[in-house]
């Protein structure tokens, strides 16, 4: 089952999921214990989704910050140019405390940035935030080709605790208006929405409608606005923004159920709902969510490597995997095909492995194909992928559909012992010709063929042991 915090914002159709997470714990102790482990923040996320098919693409820490990218596992092979980036603004460029943590990648051959901002508090510091965003997307880019810069994506989606606090309106008016559910007044005062009709960086970014309660502060473990000496201010400070790269004109159109953005190029982006969860109480803050659909004709609709698999192992013979390479696709001798327990969490979450090498006599084939040797095959029955893994790309760029593993649990014989055995076969036909009958019996047999070596070999054993004794008396 999927945690509490998850299954409230997870649709199970979801192809694509993204959690952010601010402000995780990063005393140097705990630090030096996430370099050495997948920090436990990770490790949740991977616990919940994996079973639903979810496998995690990429993922970028920055002290308190943290990023993750899932996806289902068959999209995989069309997620490709997987690159991330870290920004750090905190005490002028020198602290990761503020700053953003960047993940891009080419989804169908359209190019997808995500952009997690954690920018300075205060509600004096509104500027600040602005200068430390233009500073983020300055600094951050990326090795490719088509979209060096965050805002030359196609499309960009920028959230995090962008800590923007409403202006003007003193507490107790604040507070009036979100027990009246007159959020609107609000909104008009949010310094991030008037922002947008004077900073150009901000130009082209969307934002569905805030009809959520400010989502900051509060006093941990309550649903009550901050009560303390400071008493801060209710604010929206934890947004999630979209951006389309402009080609032409774009045409908005906003509705109860949805906020919708396109090009005319046919890339379009839907925002079915955004919400707070104001039923968590861990936080001085409440965690918001969304779900969009992308829209856009496939550039990419055929997989860099295509593997073919038999849809059940039952002998060790069947563990074969055989694949195709696209003409373009840049093969490495340290290539490698994993097999994957259905539910894996990420491409190094495999049962075994076999490298995919590259030999001089490949070039001329079409076709190639790995063996999996018994030693390497699992002992356990159950569904399975397989996966190849590409060195240059680092990522998974080929997969399978699910199969069974049914193999027997083999008993091993030494090869000492099969020789015997078929020794033994010859010299009893050639002795006794009725030996050849119970040969013939035994072929008919439906023994597993490792229980049939063993018990042939001890029933032509004791034959022999036994007409050897009569020919001797």
């Amino acid at each position: 089952n999927l945690p509490p915090a998850l299954s409230s914002v997870l649709p199970l159709l979801s192809e694509l999921f993204c959690p952010l997470i601010s402000e995780v714990n990063s005393m140097i102790n705990k630090r030096l214990k996430d370099v050495l482990f997948t920090d436990q923040w990770s490790e949740v996320c991977m616990d919940a989704l994996s079973p639903f098919g979810y496998v995690l693409v990429t993922s970028q820490r920055m002290q308190g910050m943290l990023l993750l990218v899932f996806s289902k596992y068959f999209h995989l092979p069309f997620l490709r140019g997987i690159q991330t980036q870290t920004t750090r603004t905190g005490l002028g460029g020198i602290w990761g405390n503020k700053g953003g943590v960047s993940a891009r990648m080419d989804v169908f051959g359209h190019s997808i940035c995500f952009l997690n901002c954690h920018l300075p508090a205060h509600m004096e510091n509104s500027d600040q935030r602005m200068e430390d965003f233009e500073s983020i997307l300055q600094q951050q880019q990326f090795e490719v080709q088509a979209a060096t810069g965050v805002l030359d994506h196609d499309v960009v989606f920028w959230f995090g605790d962008l800590n923007f606090r409403i202006e003007d309106l003193d507490m107790q008016v604040v507070k009036a208006a979100i027990d009246s559910n007159k959020l609107a007044t609000l909104w008009e005062k949010d310094q991030l929405n008037m922002a947008k009709d004077s900073e150009a960086v901000l130009e082209g970014f969307h934002e569905g409608p805030l009809k959520f309660p400010p989502t900051y502060k509060f006093d941990v473990g309550t649903d009550t606005y901050d009560t303390s000496g400071k008493k801060r201010k209710p604010a929206w400070t934890d947004r999630i923004l979209w951006r389309l790269r402009p080609m032409a004109q774009v045409s908005n159109s906003m509705s109860k159920r949805s906020s919708f953005s396109g090009l005319t190029s046919g890339t379009c982006v839907s925002q079915h709902f955004y919400r707070s969860h104001m039923e968590y109480t861990i936080s001085d803050h409440k965690p918001v969510s969304s779900i969009f659909t992308l829209q856009f004709p496939y550039k990419a609709d055929m997989a860099l490597v295509t593997l073919f698999v038999e849809d059940e192992w039952r002998e060790i013979s069947d563990a074969v995997a055989k694949f195709k390479v696209a003409p373009n696709f840049p093969r490495s001798s340290w290539d490698w095909i994993g097999l994957y327990k259905v539910g894996f969490k990420h491409h190094k979450d495999y049962v075994t492995y076999v490298w995919a090498k590259q030999e001089e006599s490949d070039f001329l084939r079409q076709e190639h194909q790995v063996i999996f040797t018994e030693e390497e095959l699992p002992k356990d029955s159950g569904d399975f992928i397989l996966g190849y893994y590409s060195n240059n790309m680092s990522s998974i760029v080929g997969v399978t559909e699910p199969f069974q593993n049914n193999k027997k649990k083999s008993i091993k014989v030494h090869k000492k012992l099969l020789n015997n055995k078929l020794k033994l076969t010859i010299s009893l036909s050639a002795k006794f010709p009725a030996t050849a009958n119970i040969l013939d019996h035994f072929n008919k047999l439906l023994w597993p063929p490792e229980y049939e070596c063993l018990l042939f070999y001890e029933f032509l054993n004791m034959q022999y042991v036994k007409r050897k004794n009569r020919a001797s008396a």
